[in-house]
């Protein structure tokens, strides 16, 4: 468990520099006076972009910090919903999971 928890930890850390990358992207000074209208436009379409990727990158945050306190609190392998032990194989695909393939689908 130790493995996954380093993982998630390193995980984590990288989440984290992403999400000043792109909050960086959202302060830049945007100079939309000198922009032409297409150029205006791409630019708004990386915005979204990047909005969208960091909503995904916060919801994942979450995940790697749900998964960690139950590492820490020994219920790490622990399928949260019906209490069986999760596949190795699924936490090394998903190793913030905290639920069993079965309750996954469920």
């Amino acid at each position: 468990m130790s493995n996954r928890k380093s993982e998630l930890e390193t995980l984590k850390a990288d989440l984290e520099a992403r999400l000043v990358r792109y909050q960086a992207h959202q302060r830049r000074e945007t100079g939309a006076l000198d922009k032409d209208f297409e150029e205006q436009a791409s630019q708004t379409q990386n915005d979204e972009v990047v909005d969208s990727l960091e909503v995904e990158t916060r919801a994942e945050l979450v995940q790697i910090a749900h998964a960690l306190d139950r590492i820490n609190s020994g219920l790490g392998d622990e399928c949260e919903k019906c209490g069986e032990e999760i596949d190795p194989r699924r936490l090394q695909v998903l190793p913030y999971t905290t639920v069993c393939v079965d309750c996954a689908a469920d």
